[in-house]
């Protein structure tokens, strides 16, 4: 008789082999578009920081292309824009990533969306990654992505991006999971 292998977790080991992997730069200076930083935590339902998560970006650049093989499209690509990092989280659960606002994309139907970046959550207990998305705040085109749209709208404000005040700089929190029947988690999609 044949039994099904169990699932490992992912991490606390996230940084054996990897490290190289790690940068907290999408773009570089000089890359056209609006130059972002995103900072923020990955936190459990109780608020405490989870330490030793990885979180990865990926996006496109501001024109609205990837910077992957399979992205064919006729759009510019820059070679100081890689539309991927990942960096793992500090002693307080905290992450931070530059780039530039991207560029709408448009689905596998051809519908558009709305500028955003896919982010995957890796960490402790979990046994695959959590994939969501960060929106941005005033976005007009946010009211239109058909992917936004499938998300309650009392849930939606879980994925858009908060301005910290400084210029450039917005605030993205990953609430694993939520305390009172999930209110502050963070919306999370299969893939």
């Amino acid at each position: 008789m044949l039994y099904a292998t169990a699932w490992q977790t992912v991490g606390p080991f996230l940084h054996i082999g990897l490290d190289g992997l790690n940068t907290d730069t999408i773009a570089l200076p000089g890359v056209a578009g609006e130059p972002l930083t995103i900072e923020g935590r990955l936190v459990d339902g109780e608020g405490r920081p989870v330490p030793d998560g990885l979180i990865e970006l990926w996006q496109a650049n501001s024109h609205g292309r990837y910077a992957h093989p399979e992205d064919t499209r006729d759009l510019p690509l820059e070679p100081n824009f890689s539309g991927f990092a990942r960096r793992p989280t500090d002693a307080e659960g905290a992450f931070r990533f530059r780039t530039v606002r991207p560029g709408r994309v448009s689905d596998p139907t051809g519908a558009l969306q709305a500028p955003h970046i896919l982010v995957a959550v890796f960490a402790r207990g979990i046994l695959r990654r959590m994939v969501t998305r960060i929106y941005f705040p005033g976005e007009a085109a946010n009211a239109e992505d058909p992917v936004l749209a499938r998300v309650p709208a009392e849930r939606r404000s879980t994925l858009i991006a908060t301005p910290t005040g400084q210029a450039g700089v917005l605030c993205f929190n990953v609430v694993l999971q939520g305390s009172h029947l999930g209110q502050g988690e963070t919306v999370f999609f299969e893939i």
